[in-house]
């Protein structure tokens, strides 16, 4: 099975969720949003950077699938996540991710930018980590 993305912990508590391009499968989308979740074990600060510049536009059952996520972790997300940044160079990939947060609001503070760097800059800003 080829994954719809990877989760990346070792910066933690810096967490990189890159997107393969990858067709999203049923299996394969749970499988990513449970390794999403897991990110939250350590029950400690993080902040999330998604690269979704070569990510496939995931099936409309997953993008609900996607803000049911939301939902159902809002609480998790809220105690423990500072921010997340959001890759999207492409149009098409930030407007799903537009459609996702009307359905179900972001919970947490982010930022939806074109570049590593821009990414990168907007996490280094956040209140992270130091308490």
């Amino acid at each position: 099975m080829e994954p719809y993305a990877i989760i990346d912990e070792s910066r933690f508590p810096l967490v990189r969720i890159t997107f393969t391009g990858s067709k999203s499968t049923d299996q394969n989308f749970q499988t990513y949003l449970d390794q999403n979740k897991d990110c939250y074990r350590h029950k400690v600060k993080l902040a999330i950077i998604f690269d979704a510049s070569n990510a496939s536009i995931p099936a409309l059952s997953h993008q609900k699938l996607q803000a049911k996520w939301l939902k159902d972790h809002n609480a998790l997300m809220q105690a423990y996540c500072m921010g997340t940044a959001y890759i999207i160079p492409n149009m098409a990939v930030r407007a799903i991710l537009n459609m996702i947060f009307s359905t179900q609001k972001q919970p947490v503070p982010y930022k939806i930018v074109k570049s590593q760097d821009e990414a990168a800059d907007w996490v280094a800003s956040l209140p992270l980590i130091s308490g």
